[in-house]
């Protein structure tokens, strides 16, 4: 299970997603800076123990109105080929040394696991505590078969932005559908899209301290690819 360290981490998470958010075609911010705060997210666990992975919910309050955006994060102890689009930044760990920090959409073992989460073989895990299940993420999976086969970082350098969100082909005819702008499900409304496959969703705060649940991540057949 995920061992989290508390120490620290140079620049932050927040400062490098501060400076590549803008580049984003998702992104809804002001003419400045994101004004950023931690929001809500979990991780799961590389089955290897190489990488790390995180779904990071952050809120911007730059613009008109708050936003939340939902960042998949892969923490590497070094680069990942193929993949200087998918770099957000590097950092130093304090426990761990430098680390390469990827848009994790992008990287095939966070996709793999993704996938894996959807059907139940593996579980959430807190954000920040060590040895923790997330206990609000919730997930389904409808199909008969595995979703997916390997995930090769060529097909992962496939996805595709647009202004909501990403689209990442993982077989034939299905993709996934993660969403980077996020918005709270209507109450009492199922979360997952009734054209859905599989769904993973979870919780994040507003900057008002709410706390709402919203669709983080669909999978379809038929999707573009």
């Amino acid at each position: 299970m995920s061992v989290i360290h508390q120490t620290t981490l140079s620049p932050t998470k927040l400062e490098l997603l501060s400076a590549w958010l803008p580049s984003r075609p998702w992104y809804r911010g002001g003419a400045g800076e994101p004004e950023l705060a931690k929001a809500g997210g979990f991780r799961l666990d590389d089955p290897q123990g190489e990488v790390g992975i995180e779904f990071m919910v952050a809120t911007d309050t730059s613009g008109a109105e708050p936003t939340a955006y939902l960042v998949p994060l892969t923490y590497r102890g070094s680069p990942l080929d193929a993949a200087e689009h998918a770099l957000i930044g590097t950092a130093q760990h304090g426990v761990l040394g430098h680390r390469w920090v990827y848009d994790g959409v992008h990287d095939p073992v966070l996709a793999a696991q993704l996938i894996a989460l959807m059907e139940g073989r593996v579980e959430a895990q807190a954000q920040s505590t060590s040895d923790t299940l997330d206990r609000e993420v919730s997930h389904s999976y409808v199909g008969d078969s595995p979703a997916a086969g390997e995930i090769t970082a060529a097909a992962s350098a496939a996805a595709v932005d647009d202004g909501e969100g990403t689209e990442l082909p993982v077989s034939a005819g299905a993709a996934l559908r993660v969403c980077r702008v996020l918005r709270p499900a209507p109450d009492n409304a199922p979360v997952r899209p009734a054209d859905a496959i599989g769904h993973v969703d979870g919780c994040w705060k507003t900057p008002d301290g709410t706390a709402v649940r919203g669709l983080f991540v669909a999978l379809r057949t038929g999707a573009r690819a």
